[in-house]
């Protein structure tokens, strides 16, 4: 499916490349992270009010723009054959700690009560997982995708976000209290559970599984490709 959409945004977007001409795509790798850390302050500032929600609702499109000139960047190196392992290295650098910064941010809101901890526990855990896959390309597999996508990731956390920016608004009430002990420790501890909440556990258990199946795909590959004596 996102192959296809891929091959969709390439064909939207290529007369904006076209325009764009001799720009460094490094330019707009880097832009997107300044936007990133805008919307990671709003994020982490947002209050459960009326104001918070707008803070919220900013961020998500701060985030979506600053997803739309990461995707820009690699297309406008191909498309002026600039394309090298520098923009890769950069790219990658930058999806990371934008992956990260988005989980901390939202684990140092005060008003959702997800907690700095948890968020930057969670945010360890995603990073563990995608290590997985850049470990695996540096013993001559190639790079590994299994387990959750970044794009997986990121639209479970910017859905956790849209509920917490409706409940901030007073649209809904999307919080759950979690009274069972086996739900709370699923849930590390948390007592209640939001849009916030949710996209942080999701990121938690998601880096998990997502380095299990990553370091179990890997290890077959390396035991099947070892010669048999």
């Amino acid at each position: 499916m996102f192959e296809r959409l891929r091959s969709r945004w390439t064909e939207i977007t290529r007369p904006l490349i076209s325009r764009l001409g001799n720009t460094d795509p490094n330019l707009l790798t880097w832009s997107s992270l300044g936007i990133s850390l805008v919307a990671f302050y709003l994020i982490a500032s947002a209050d459960l009010n009326s104001v918070g929600s707008w803070m919220i609702f900013g961020s998500i499109a701060l985030i979506g723009l600053a997803g739309a000139l990461d995707a820009l960047d690699g297309d406008l190196a191909r498309h002026q054959g600039t394309d090298g392992p520098y923009g890769d290295f950069l790219d990658h650098t930058i999806d990371r700690v934008v992956d990260i910064g988005l989980i901390v941010a939202i684990g140092f809101n005060a008003d959702f009560g997800v907690g700095p901890s948890l968020g930057l526990g969670a945010a360890l855990l995603t990073l563990l997982g995608s290590y997985m896959g850049t470990q695996a390309q540096s013993v001559g597999l190639g790079r590994i995708y299994g387990g959750f996508s970044r794009a997986d990731r990121m639209l479970v956390t910017l859905a956790g976000m849209l509920l917490a920016g409706l409940q901030a608004a007073g649209v809904a009430d999307f919080s759950m209290e979690v009274n069972n002990g086996l739900l709370e420790s699923l849930f590390f501890g948390l007592d209640e559970i939001n849009g916030y909440g949710f996209a942080v556990v999701f990121s938690a258990w998601g880096g998990v599984y997502t380095f299990i199946s990553r370091f179990r795909s890997a290890s077959k590959m390396l035991k099947e490709s070892v010669p048999e004596s």
